[in-house]
This record gives structure tokens, C-alpha cells and sequence, in this order.
């Protein structure tokens, strides 16, 4: 069940909203009516980490190939910090 609220009417009574979405409903929040937000349940993951395909320009990306040969980068620090 969906329900559409003002800012001021959730403001007066954001209590009894939460406890309409802790129930698995939908708050819809205008502004003069015109929707700004919706509350919905939480919903817990097995992972923090949501992972999307990409979209759009993304999707063309081409991730640079990894150095085929090993590179002591801390040797050449310190070889360009020596010649300094």
C-alpha cells in the first residue's frame, strides 16, 4: 500500500509513517504536490555491494592491460630520488 503525505503532515507525524513503511508500505513525500521523496522498507543484503552492469558511455570503457614484466616500483623511487 502506497501513501502520498506532506512535508509537514510527515514532519507532525513522522513516527507513525515510519512505522507504516517498517511494515513493508511505500510513503510518498510531496512538496505542493509534486512527489520529493519515497520512504521504503530497508532491506537488508548479503553483501554492502551492490554491483550494476554499466550503462551508457561506461559500457565502452576499456580498463588499461596490466605491465606484462614485474616493476620494482620502489627501486625506481629510490633510484630517481638518488639522482636528485
Amino acid at each position: 500500500m502506497k501513501k502520498r503525505v506532506k512535508i509537514s503532515e510527515l514532519k507532525a507525524h513522522l513516527s507513525e509513517y515510519l512505522r507504516h513503511v517498517r511494515r513493508g508500505h511505500t510513503v510518498e513525500v510531496t512538496d505542493r504536490d509534486t512527489p520529493v521523496a519515497k520512504l521504503v522498507p530497508y532491506e537488508q543484503r548479503a553483501s554492502g555491494l551492490t554491483v550494476r552492469p554499466a550503462q551508457g558511455r561506461m559500457r565502452d570503457l576499456k580498463l588499461p592491460r596490466r605491465l606484462k614484466t614485474k616493476i620494482d616500483v620502489v627501486a625506481l623511487l629510490r633510484e630517481d630520488r638518488d639522482t636528485r
